[in-house]
């Protein structure tokens, strides 16, 4: 769980959050990150505006929250045998979190939002969940290498680029990505 700015007073109802990031969710999607507000939040929650304050300071907050413990879970793939099938299997997860999740529309949003807004900027710069679950698959294929900048932006950059620049997903060859990344890799000098 994202650690938000927390005030004094009742300590926070787990039901209550959970309900919470459910509606910025639901809202995310029938109505768009810049129509939702705290108020439309807290409604569809069924908790009062009150509650959702007392947790978060904004709608990004919440957002980015709900993106975080999604998005941990949705780019969790499990070791596989080769080290094609682990970065294949890491890269279809990241072209499903990116593309096609609800997660995955939150964090696009969030981006957006921080080209414009320092808060959102400084917001989403404290939990980077794709370098984050590009370095533990890294760290698998080849424990002996840390898993540096470098490395992180290749595995990441192209699926990244090719689902926020709004092309089809299904046209992205995950498998020619895996190998061209390996190719490239074990290439490098450690």
């Amino acid at each position: 769980m994202i650690e938000t700015k927390r005030r004094g007073g009742r300590p926070r109802s787990e039901q209550a959050r959970e309900a919470v990031l459910h509606a910025v969710d639901d809202l995310l999607v029938e109505v768009g990150y810049a129509a939702m507000t705290m108020k439309g939040i807290a409604m569809r929650a069924g908790v009062g505006r009150q509650t959702v304050y007392r947790w978060w300071s904004t709608k990004a907050e919440i957002l980015f929250e709900a993106c975080v413990d999604d998005a941990e879970e949705e780019l969790a793939v499990a070791p596989s045998r080769t080290r094609l099938a682990e970065v294949t299997s890491y890269l279809d997860a990241l072209m499903r979190f990116l593309a096609y999740s609800p997660a995955g529309a939150g964090y696009r949003a969030l981006l957006a939002a921080a080209q414009h807004d320092p808060a959102v900027k400084r917001l989403i710069a404290t939990k980077d969940v794709l370098r984050d679950s590009a370095g533990t698959v890294l760290n698998r294929i080849d424990p002996y290498r840390p898993a540096g900048d470098h490395a992180i932006d290749r595995l990441i950059g192209p699926t990244f680029f090719w689902i926020m620049s709004g092309r089809d997903p299904a046209q992205l060859d995950i498998h020619g990505l895996a190998r061209n990344f390996l190719h490239g890799f074990e290439s490098e000098e450690a």
